[in-house]
């Protein structure tokens, strides 16, 4: 019998192209991965291998608690060119605290490792309400301001928590904007990771 895997990959090729022959639309929700599991006659599991696939590539979304899936609308591209803008749009504080600081975090922030510092996650939307990005921020004592900023770009695994904020599945590859803002003294007074997925940004830092 065939793999899972190779299953997976046959129904995610078949949800595909019902979806481009309009069987669902933008907006609409799919049936349930139970449901799928029955149509397809394959269990569970390989429903979810097949959805992953789909996630990772942008033609669904997983919404609620629930996960119910829903056909994605097609992303508007941003480009950034500029981290240290105002967020023209929506943005929500998801939570916050303080921690000790890594070794990665104390570098960034000049401080030595394990001190405490504060922190705080956020999530973005873009006009139409849909998620842009998560931006955590960290910063020892007081909230200063800044007069200039630095900043780096790679690729990271997204965790759970920015998975569920981005409708993306864990794994997923995204970029990774590590912004470091600095006084008129050149001493950090916070950084922060802003996470984006590939397939709604474009970064062109000047």
């Amino acid at each position: 019998m065939p793999r899972p895997v190779a299953r997976s990959r046959r129904i995610a090729a078949d949800l595909e192209r019902r979806i481009t022959a309009g069987e669902w639309i933008p907006g609409d929700q799919l049936p349930s991965r139970a449901d799928l599991g029955r149509f397809y006659g394959v269990h569970e599991q390989t429903i979810r291998l097949a959805v992953n696939l789909l996630l990772g590539r942008g033609l669904l979304e997983s919404k609620g608690r629930r996960f119910r899936l829903e056909v994605a609308h097609a992303p508007v591209v941003r480009t950034m060119t500029d981290p240290d803008e105002p967020w023209p749009y929506t943005a929500e504080l998801a939570a916050s605290g303080t921690t000790a600081a890594s070794d990665e975090i104390a570098d960034r922030l000049d401080i030595n490792p394990g001190i405490r510092v504060r922190w705080e996650t956020e999530e973005r939307a873009d006009a139409a309400g849909r998620s842009a990005m998560v931006v955590t921020t960290w910063w020892r004592g007081r909230r200063r301001r800044h007069s200039s900023y630095l900043a780096d770009v790679d690729a990271v695994f997204i965790d759970g928590e920015q998975a569920a904020a981005l409708r993306l599945p864990v794994d997923t590859v995204a970029l990774r904007v590590v912004r470091t803002r600095l006084d008129e003294d050149g001493v950090p007074t916070e950084t922060a990771d802003m996470i984006l997925p590939r397939d709604r940004w474009r970064v062109r830092l000047k």
